[in-house]
């Protein structure tokens, strides 16, 4: 199969060539990646430019600074990647982030799973970030001598980014099956795209997979900007993939109730009803995942 990668960037001088070192020393190398550079103010065009003078398969768009804003941002510089490429010639879409390092056989394992599995829509391997609270020492620092192609973790420096299930594709690596990204309409350029593309896929019979054994390494812990607006932020998730307010009310109670706070539970829900814009949504896919989230709360109880 062949998969066009695409890495939207900004400002990532400090992660950017382990990442793309790691898709370059590939085990699989039938693919095409497109770096689009989202404005950086700092060296990484110089860096990703330096890069791809030496390689065929990597390319770079530079664009001008955008906008920032959460979600919607990294869709949109991902879809300018997209229209550089005829992207329905190749058979799998991934939006990668660019503070990833990737194991050798990272591309080669997503491959066969694709291969071997008609019905895998969306897959991934686990997102492993640095091992802080065992080495404390190591927080904010960066080994110069780093061997970025070892995977064996024998000390245990790198651990599960705990955000999410272990059965859930993460945002910072996404692999599509061209047909699943085109039945799910493409990515929707909202804050909580890479919830809604599992719900969109699902609409549509595809499989979410993730390889428990396959594993990269998160240069930076996700969303660590925003911790302090996490509770407004959910607010508005909850709105742009279409949950009512019964719903949203039953989401916000049990995040409220995982992290101790019941003033987290009325930040979400004054949120999700400050919230008027219109869903980036169809009416039936709002019915859906509406349907989907009750059958998962009576799931919950043996319903």
């Amino acid at each position: 199969m062949k998969f066009l990668i695409i890495i939207p960037a900004h400002n990532e001088e400090n992660n950017i060539s382990p990442c793309l070192e790691s898709l370059k020393c590939q085990s699989f190398q039938d693919f095409v990646c497109i770096v689009v550079n989202d404005g950086s103010t700092d060296r990484t065009q110089q860096i990703v430019e330096d890069f791809i003078s030496k390689t065929s398969n990597f390319k770079v768009l530079n664009l001008p600074k955008s906008e920032h804003q959460p979600g919607a941002k990294v869709v949109r510089t991902f879809n300018k990647g997209l229209e550089t490429v005829d992207w329905k010639s190749f058979d799998v879409i991934c939006k990668y982030d660019a503070d990833i390092v990737f194991s050798q056989n990272y591309l080669e394992k997503v491959n066969q799973i694709f291969e071997s599995n008609p019905k895998a829509g969306i897959v991934s391997g686990l997102v492993y970030i640095r091992n802080y609270k065992q080495n404390p020492e190591i927080k904010n620092l960066r080994n110069p001598n780093e061997n970025w192609e070892d995977f064996s973790n024998k000390n245990q420096d790198w651990v599960f980014e705990n955000l999410s299930s272990k059965n859930h594709v993460r945002g910072p690596i996404k692999a599509y099956r061209k047909e699943c990204f085109e039945n799910m309409d493409g990515l929707r350029t909202v804050l909580g795209w890479d919830n809604l593309d599992i719900l969109l896929a699902k609409k549509n019979n595809w499989e979410i997979i993730t390889i428990q054994d396959l594993w990269v390494k998160h240069l930076r812990p996700t969303a660590y900007k925003y911790k302090d607006q996490k509770a407004e932020k959910l607010g508005q998730y909850f709105y742009n993939i279409g949950l009512n307010l019964p719903l949203a009310m039953i989401s916000s109670a049990k995040s409220s109730f995982r992290n101790h706070s019941a003033k987290e539970f009325c930040i979400t829900i004054n949120s999700f009803l400050k919230q008027k814009d219109k869903r980036n949504l169809s009416k039936e896919e709002i019915q859906f995942i509406r349907n989907l989230r009750w059958k998962e709360f009576f799931k919950n109880f043996g319903l």
